[in-house]
């Protein structure tokens, strides 16, 4: 196999790579080089399977201080939000988004996937300081979410002075303090309120995030749409003038990149949301919701089913090849109608 390789090479390149007696120095060169890149290649391969998702009583029990009992309004999304910022430091090969050897560096899917976590991550993180433990608007902020929210949206890519794991970990550990005193009966400075305004405000970024990504998915294939930047008021404007007709289309080499950014994505919002089942039952009771939320997690855990093309292909609609950011961004696209749906229903009395 090794004399083989070295023959192709000597073809390839148009040089003799050895002659008379040379074969057992090439084969101490060329023997460890091959055994390290099929080393790295495994590895690459390794790392790059997605996380199982997690219980969500398992995680708000496993953080819960003492029994179950203890568990409050609040601690199942906040637990859900701990574990999923955990699984990105801690899954096999840790977090990859920074890493600038091999074979990280070769690898962008499980990239994109962390992306697509940390974007959901850093919304509830947002909506948990800003919605969810304020009663009203002049109320104080949290102490720890004050640490937890700017933490979570360091750059993911720093590698070094900080690196983007020290800065994450002390956001986990700030939650960590938020859940605690929440937990805390003697403590009321800690609350969680799980209104139906609170849940609608989160809703509404989710409604945006699974909009973007349905659109991104679907230019894939390219299309020509008309622009309905100013659709709906008369008297709207814009800064700049833009055509009346747009045109959209992925670059291919970034078609898998928005594909496992979606899955990623999706992953996440499979766990917040049955956080808030829980956390926001009584509420959904109440309006009648529980249904379309429980559709909501229905959609986005079809999104996760397993991959049997080794590539994300890429064909048209209606074409021989599969399309597989086309069937993703329907699953996202019925998703993000259900939330149309249940903020509806939030809002009406």
């Amino acid at each position: 196999m090794i004399d083989k390789l070295i023959d192709w090479a000597d073809r390839a390149t148009g040089y003799r790579l050895r002659g008379p007696g040379d074969d057992s120095k090439l084969r101490l060169v060329v023997i460890p080089v091959l055994l390290i890149l099929l080393l790295l290649t495994l590895l690459g391969i390794y790392w790059s399977d997605e996380p199982d998702p997690f219980d969500i009583e398992e995680a708000a029990a496993e953080h819960a201080p003492v029994t179950e009992s203890r568990l409050t309004t609040g601690s199942y999304t906040t637990s859900a939000l701990i574990t999923a910022m955990e699984t990105l430091l801690n899954k096999r090969g840790g977090y990859l988004s920074n890493d600038i050897m091999p074979p990280s560096i070769w690898l962008d899917n499980i990239p994109n996937w962390e992306f697509g976590v940390l974007v959901q991550s850093r919304d509830l993180a947002r909506s948990m300081r800003n919605d969810f433990s304020r009663s009203q608007s002049q109320s104080a902020e949290d102490v720890d979410l004050i640490i937890a929210e700017p933490k979570f949206n360091f750059d993911n890519q720093s590698w070094f002075l900080p690196a983007t794991e020290g800065v994450y970990q002390e956001g986990i550990t700030a939650l960590y303090g938020y859940l605690e005193r929440l937990q805390n009966p003697g403590d009321p400075n800690a609350q969680f309120y799980a209104r139906a305004d609170n849940l609608q405000e989160w809703l509404g970024q989710v409604e945006k995030r699974l909009g973007s990504l349905s659109q991104r998915l679907s230019a894939s294939v390219g299309q020509v749409r008309l622009n309905t930047d100013l659709a709906g008021d008369a008297e709207a404007v814009q800064s700049t003038r833009t055509s009346s007709q747009v045109e959209v289309k992925t670059p291919w080499d970034e078609i898998d990149d928005v594909f496992y950014e979606a899955r990623g994505a999706s992953w996440a919002l499979v766990q917040f949301l049955k956080a808030v089942e829980i956390d926001f039952e009584p509420v959904l009771q109440k309006k009648n919701a529980l249904i379309s939320l429980r559709q909501i997690i229905r959609e986005l855990e079809a999104t996760q089913d397993a991959i049997w093309s080794p590539i994300i292909l890429n064909g048209s609609g209606f074409g021989i090849f599969a399309n597989h950011s086309l069937v993703m961004a329907s699953y996202i696209s019925r998703a993000n109608a259900a939330v149309i749906d249940l903020r509806s229903l939030l809002s009406q009395g």
